[in-house]
């Protein structure tokens, strides 16, 4: 069994228990209180010199960034290559919406929300036109399709529906984009661990009350 250092409440470590559920993959979950520093010690620092969460290891192997432990868990463990297909182009377009979530949708979650939430900063306009900006893109892309790369589930419908419920908690207003919504209500019903998840939004949830 592979131990998974995590926070409930983080979307990257939520796409990863997603991932997992689907593959089939059990992992001892270890809470990590970033709050008190537990990242900083020298026992995880000797395992994630960058000491972030998502953190997995299996048998001995250290894995972070939850984009790649979800690739490593599919190629590893999936009975079917469904979620990352080996076909190049099919799995181009998987890595693209991949790196579509990390770099432009969960970062403007991330460069909006955070500095509130942490920082007890003031929302930023800008910040929020670049989640809106996201949001069209996203939209564009779903059009005209049920899932987010491809015809069926993908590593890349997980990452995404982990981020766009982080975003829903946060009372973002997804209704706005209809293809993203229409995509999303699905998602929730087909995507393993989806009520997982929807425990750890409400985690997340609290620093929004």
């Amino acid at each position: 069994m592979a131990d998974f250092y995590y926070l409930p409440g983080s979307a990257p470590c939520r796409s990863v228990i997603m991932t997992a559920k689907a593959v089939g993959v059990e992992l001892n979950k270890k809470l990590l209180n970033l709050q008190a520093g537990e990242h900083l010690k020298p026992e995880f620092l000797k395992i994630n010199p960058q000491h972030t969460i998502p953190t997995l290891v299996d048998n001995g192997f250290a894995l972070w960034e939850s984009r790649a432990i979800q690739v490593y868990l599919v190629e590893k463990y999936g009975k079917t290559d469904s979620l990352y297909p080996k076909c190049p182009k099919k799995r181009a377009v998987i890595n693209q919406r991949l790196y579509f979530d990390m770099g432009t949708l969960y970062q403007s979650f991330a460069n909006y929300y955070y500095p509130q939430v942490f920082a007890k900063a003031p929302a930023d306009p800008e910040a929020f036109k670049k989640i809106e900006a996201a949001f069209d893109f996203l939209n564009t892309f779903l059009e005209g399709q049920e899932y987010a790369a491809g015809d069926s589930l993908t590593v890349a419908d997980i990452a995404l529906v982990a981020t766009v419920s982080t975003f829903e908690v946060a009372s973002f207003d997804i209704s706005k984009y209809p293809n993203v919504n229409k995509w999303y209500e699905n998602a929730k019903k087909v995507t393993p661990g989806w009520e997982d998840n929807w425990a750890g939004c409400q985690e997340f949830k609290k620093y929004f009350e």
